[in-house]
C-alpha cells in the first residue's frame, strides 16, 4: 500500500521550485551541480511546508518535462533525497516525501509554563493574554447571583445551560446565521469541541486533512485520536488557502474531517476572503468531507478598516457540510473553559449523546458567567479592550524584531495573536532550545506542521508589549547569533542550527 496522503503534480512542482529566491553565491563559489540544486530546492520546499511530508512526487519522466531537464538529472535528484532521507520510494507505488528517520524536531502540542515558573523568563509560549477587568471579576459576581436556582437542580447539562445556548444562537443569528438553540453545544474549550468532533466523525485510522501550518495542540489532539494527517500547504504569505489544492487534496485523499481556522488563522494569521470560504465549502460538499471550522479568532480584528468576511458556515445554508467551533479563550480569556459547536440539530444530537462518555457536561459557574458577559455588553467592552492591548503589542513586537533581527521575514497580519517568522535559514528547533538558556521561550516551526516541517520557522504571539518586547526581541537576537555561530549548544549538536544549504 503507497504511503502518501496528497499528491504534487509536475507542473505544481515546477511552478513551486520556480518562485524559490536564489541565493547569491560568494565569490569564487562553484554553481552546483543541477541534480543538487533540484535535490536542495525540493528538500527545501519540505522543510518550509511548501510541499506537504508524505506527499507523492511526479515521476521522473513528467518532472523532467515541466523542469525541461534531462531525466538523469531528475533521477539522481530523487536518489540525493532518498539518501537523505526526504524521499521513499517502493515499486508500483512510486515517490513520496518524508523526513530522515530518527529526526529529533519537535512536533508536540504546547505546553504552557506554570506562572510560578516564569521566573525571569520571557514566555513566548503561548498566544494568550492576561484576563481583562473589571469584567471577569464583573462576569463571575453575576454567575454567583444567578446561580441558586441551578444549584437546586442535578447540574449536568449535556448540551450546555439553555439560557446560553439560546445567546450563542442569537449571536449567529446578528451576524447573519440564521441559527436556533437547538444547534449549539457548549463545551469544554474549543479544544473540547473538536475533541468531541473527532471521535464522533473520525475513528481511528481516518484521514483528517489540516492546514499546514495548523495549531500544534488540534494537531496533537488528533494525531493522539489515532488520525491520520493530511497536510495541505498554505499559500505564501498571508495569501492563505490555496483553492486548486484543496481541491485536489480532498477529492484525491478524500479524508473524512477537515480542520481549518479560516478567521486569522493560527499561527500564520492569514484570513480567508469570501471567493475561498465559498469555494472550500464547495470543495469540501463535493468530496462529502465534513470541514470543521474554528473561529476562535475571529472577534480579534486589530485594524479598524479591515471588513470581515462572512462566516464560513454562511456558504452552507443546507447545514450538511460545514461545522463551527467557538471559544471565549483567546477573545477572553484562556482561563475561562467554554466552547461551542454550531452544527445541524442532528449533529448536536449525537455530539450530546456521546458526551455521556466523555466529560458530562461544562462547568456551570463559567457558563453563566459567559452568559453574563453576553447579556450585559460586558463581552463587547472586554474585545475592545483586548483588541487594542493586543494591537499595541502587534505593534510593538513587529518594530522590536524588525530592528533585532532585520533578516528574518513575515507579514503582518491585521487580526489575531500571533506573527509567524521565517528566520532566515536558522533552525527554529535549535533557536527554541537556545532561547530558554537566554531567556526567552518560543515555539519552533515544526510544532505546527505534521512530520517535521517549518525547520526555518518560529512562532511569536502577541503577548508582551512595550519595554518587554524589546526585551524579548533583544534574547532572540542573542539566542540567534549563538546559533548561527554553532556556540549555542552541546558538542554532538554542532553543525545542527542551519538547515538550508
Amino acid at each position: 500500500m503507497a504511503q502518501w496522503t496528497s499528491a504534487v503534480g509536475s507542473t505544481q512542482l515546477a511552478r513551486l521550485l520556480s518562485s524559490q529566491q536564489a541565493r547569491p553565491a560568494g565569490a569564487g563559489t562553484r554553481r552546483p551541480p543541477a541534480y543538487r540544486a533540484l535535490a536542495d530546492g525540493i528538500r527545501l520546499l519540505v522543510l518550509e511546508g511548501r510541499v506537504p511530508v508524505a506527499a507523492r512526487l511526479p515521476a521522473e519522466r513528467e518532472l523532467a518535462v515541466a523542469l525541461a531537464v534531462s531525466r538523469t538529472t531528475v533521477a539522481a535528484a530523487y536518489e540525493a533525497l532518498r539518501t537523505e532521507g526526504f524521499l521513499e520510494s517502493r515499486r508500483g507505488a512510486g515517490s513520496w516525501t518524508a523526513v530522515p528517520a530518527g529526526n529529533p524536531l519537535p512536533a508536540r502540542g504546547l505546553e504552557p509554563l506554570p506562572p510560578e515558573a516564569l521566573g525571569s523568563m520571557i514566555d513566548l509560549g503561548c498566544a494568550a493574554l492576561p484576563a481583562p477587568e473589571p469584567w471577569l471579576t464583573r462576569s463571575v459576581q453575576g454567575a454567583l447571583e444567578e446561580l441558586p436556582p441551578y444549584a437546586h437542580t442535578h447540574g449536568d447539562y449535556p448540551a450546555g445551560l439553555p439560557a446560553l445556548r439560546a445567546m450563542l444562537a442569537e449571536r449567529y443569528t446578528a451576524r447573519g446565521i440564521p441559527t436556533m438553540p437547538e444547534q449549539i453545544m457548549v463545551t469544554t474549550g474549543a479544544m473540547g469541541a473538536i475533541d468531541a468532533i473527532c471521535h464522533l466523525f473520525a475513528g481511528r485510522g481516518e484521514r483528517i486533512a489540516v492546514e499546514s501550518p495548523s495549531y500544534a495542540n488540534i494537531l496533537q489532539l488528533m494525531r493522539e485520536a489515532g488520525a491520520r494527517l493530511v497536510p495541505v500547504a498554505m499559500a505564501e504569505g498571508l495569501g492563505g488557502w490555496d483553492m486548486d489544492r484543496w481541491r485536489q487534496v480532498l477529492r484525491d485523499a478524500a479524508p473524512r474531517l477537515a480542520y481549518v481556522v479560516a478567521d486569522f488563522h493560527n499561527p500564520t494569521g492569514a484570513l480567508a476572503d469570501d471567493d475561498q470560504r465559498r469555494r472550500l465549502v464547495d470543495a469540501a460538499r463535493h468530496a462529502g468531507t465534513v470541514l470543521v471550522v474554528d473561529e476562535t479568532m475571529s472577534e480579534l480584528r486589530l485594524d479598524e478598516d479591515l471588513e470581515m468576511p462572512r462566516p464560513v458556515c454562511g456558504f452552507d445554508p443546507a447545514g450538511s457540510t460545514v461545522i463551527t467551533v467557538g471559544s471565549a479563550s483567546k477573545a477572553f480569556w484562556a482561563g475561562m473553559r467554554i466552547g461551542w459547536v454550531r452544527a445541524a440539530p442532528d449533529v448536536i444530537r449525537s455530539l450530546v449523546a456521546a458526551r455521556a462518555y466523555a466529560d458530562l457536561g461544562t462547568p456551570v459557574l463559567e457558563q453563566l458567567a459567559l452568559n453574563w458577559l453576553l447579556s450585559t455588553g460586558g463581552w463587547q467592552q472586554a474585545v475592545d479592550v483586548r483588541r487594542d492591548q493586543a494591537r499595541d503589542n502587534r505593534d510593538a513586537l513587529v518594530a522590536a524584531v524588525r530592528r533585532e533581527l532585520p533578516g528574518w521575514d513575515f507579514d503582518v497580519p491585521r487580526g489575531g495573536l500571533t506573527l509567524w517568522v521565517r528566520t532566515g535559514g536558522l533552525s527554529g528547533s535549535r533557536l527554541a532550545e537556545v532561547g530558554e538558556r537566554v531567556g526567552v521561550r518560543v515555539p519552533s516551526g515544526p510544532r505546527f506542521g505534521v512530520d517535521g516541517a517549518f525547520e526555518g520557522y518560529v512562532r511569536l504571539p502577541f503577548t508582551v508589549g512595550g519595554a518587554v518586547a524589546d526585551e524579548a526581541a533583544a534574547r532572540l537576537a542573542a539566542a540567534a547569533r549563538l546559533v548561527e555561530s554553532g556556540t549555542g549548544g552541546t558538542p554532538e549538536a554542532e553543525g545542527t542550527h542551519a538547515f538550508v544549504a
